[in-house]
């Protein structure tokens, strides 16, 4: 991963907390952000857990851990959260919270102004021994993977070199849902673990799907490369 796009990145030195209020002041006012993550417990140092403190309007839906495998649960947690807000919605997603979102996406219909979905797993192979298996994952729903596109603009931010998702499935999950594929390089699974704590680049991601900037084919203030 190049200097400059760690730096772009937030990993472990982070933006700065007076670029992180002019970054957050261009996500529009009135646009409600709420957090889908992924199969964690609460984690302060997460990147979305600092979302929570530097953009202006965030609901979390809360993370319920490794111990509870319910897709159900899950999806029934980002649409009690949805119900309780009014106006527009931006949904930024992490891991396991992205298929989650999908699911979600197929069972209940809400418009949503766009869906940052970060890292998503794809169940194909054996997941680290810390995370469930593939048979307890299908058992409680989450597989297969929803495959129809997305009824809102997305954004699919991926790994290079993530240990719960091959790049090209990925990829072509990213293209079944007719979102926008962006490469990350080499971040990892995008957590702690991987040296993100802070990612400020979800911030300009986030602005993109919530601005006027839609129908451009670049991404403002960042690399079309990326």
């Amino acid at each position: 991963m190049s200097k400059r796009l760690r730096d772009a990145a937030g990993s472990r030195s982070g933006a700065g907390a007076e670029s992180r209020t002019r970054a957050c002041r261009r996500v529009p006012v009135g646009v409600t952000i709420v957090t889908v993550p992924g199969l964690r417990g609460p984690v302060e140092d997460h990147w979305q857990t600092r979302l929570e403190a530097v953009l202006p309007a965030v609901r979390p839906v809360e993370p319920i851990g490794r111990d509870r495998f319910d897709l159900g649960e899950r999806v029934a947690g980002v649409q009690q959260v949805l119900e309780g807000i009014d106006g527009p919605v931006a949904l930024v997603a992490h891991s396991a919270g992205v298929i989650t979102t999908v699911h979600w996406a197929i069972h209940h219909h809400r418009p949503i102004q766009g869906a940052l979905l970060a890292t998503p797993p794809d169940l194909a192979s054996p997941l680290p021994p810390e995370y469930p298996t593939i048979e307890t994952l299908r058992m409680h729903g989450w597989l297969p993977i929803p495959t129809s596109s997305l009824p809102f603009p997305s954004i699919v931010a991926a790994s290079s070199n993530d240990p719960l998702g091959d790049p090209a499935r990925i990829r072509d999950l990213a293209a079944a849902w007719g979102s926008r594929f962006v490469e990350l390089g080499t971040v990892g699974h995008l957590n702690p673990a991987s040296g993100y704590g802070e990612w400020a680049l979800a911030i300009d991601l986030v602005q993109y799907l919530t601005s006027s900037w839609l129908g451009q084919t670049t991404y403002p203030h960042l690399s079309p490369n990326l």
